[in-house]
């Protein structure tokens, strides 16, 4: 029977995947592993890896040789050597379409709460009060400039809402050839010169870390604000506090840091224009479920000789060591 090891998962249920699991007829088990030693210690064994956080290295692909595939609950696999599963013939897999509409949702709420100072009038009445001084200077939104860096699923579900509230949308993504309607691409300097709230929807890769850094955050204009629901580390956030205590950049709204959870000392705490959330983005009642039936989904599909619905390591099918080619499962 094959041995589906679920690595990591703080959910709080796994009887999405359990519904999965159990009718393809596979063994299952739930283990908390958070380090390379703890992840082959607990899925040495295992046909397929799914994973939420932990550490998916080539030394840990090497300890797993029964492993046909690692499948990460969410979009990004930043925490998964994507070149050494690709080496060794493990196909990696994601669920990129399961929160969608609640990520868009997250970012544009943020962006509108920053905008508006709704943030900014709730701690001071809570702080005792009530004939709060005006946030200012505050503009009307309609006919402001929305900029998407990145423009794959997240993004095109945002400009839509964008323009739902009367903004203009311009985006940058040097990958997509078929932009949605009404959305403008431009160079990434035009861009940042132009918006007047930048929103973060890309991946977090080697070229892409840091991109919104010291020399961007001098090329945007002293209002705008910056929101970030995809990667923290897309954010080099001493950059953004000195642009912040330089008057350089009008407020940040982060769902995502570089560092989480967020150190006590963190000095975004000083700003009354950063508001902040727990990573929370993606959440909904029915984000999650499909979040979980989908990643189990996957795995099974690979156990059954069949291709995931989205593999992140296509090439992986060329290599001619491609783990498990007869199936492991009839379906």
């Amino acid at each position: 029977m094959p041995l589906v090891v679920i690595i990591d998962c703080d959910h709080g249920t796994i009887a999405p995947e359990e519904a999965v699991l159990g009718a393809a007829g596979v063994e299952f088990r739930l283990h908390q592993a958070k380090t390379e030693e703890e992840v082959i210690a607990v899925a040495q064994a295992a046909d397929a890896i799914i994973l939420q956080y932990a550490p998916i290295t080539a030394r840990v692909l090497d300890g797993l040789p029964r492993c046909r595939v690692a499948v990460r609950y969410g979009v990004g696999v930043d925490t998964v050597d994507l070149a050494a599963a690709t080496e060794r013939g493990v196909v990696v897999a994601n669920v990129p379409d399961y929160c969608m509409e609640e990520v868009s949702d997250h970012a544009l709420a943020m962006s509108l709460a920053l905008w508006r100072g709704v943030v900014f009038y709730d701690r001071a009445i809570r702080g005792g009060t009530w004939n709060a001084p005006a946030k200012k200077p505050m503009y009307r939104l309609r006919g402001k400039v929305m900029g998407l860096i990145g423009t794959g699923r997240i993004g095109g579900c945002l400009a839509r809402k964008a323009a739902g509230v009367g903004m203009t949308v311009l985006a940058y993504d040097p990958y997509l050839t078929a932009w949605p309607e009404g959305v403008r691409s431009v160079a990434l300097e035009d861009l940042l010169k132009e918006s007047d709230i930048i929103s973060l929807h890309l991946p977090l890769t080697p070229e892409t870390r840091h991109l919104i850094g010291e020399a961007t955050l001098r090329r945007v204009k002293p209002t705008a604000l910056l929101v970030n629901t995809a990667r923290g580390g897309l954010v080099d956030t001493d950059a953004l506090c000195r642009a912040l205590a330089e008057g350089r950049i009008g407020g940040a709204a982060l769902d995502t840091l570089e560092s989480e959870p967020i150190p006590a000392d963190s000095p975004l705490f000083a700003f009354p224009n950063v508001i902040l959330s727990p990573h929370a983005a993606w959440y909904s009642e029915q984000s999650q479920a499909d979040l979980k039936r989908k990643t189990a989904e996957a795995a099974i599909a690979v156990l059954r000789g069949q291709r995931p619905y989205s593999p992140v390591n296509p090439d992986v099918y060329k290599n001619p060591k491609l783990r498990g080619r007869e199936p492991l499962l009839k379906g």
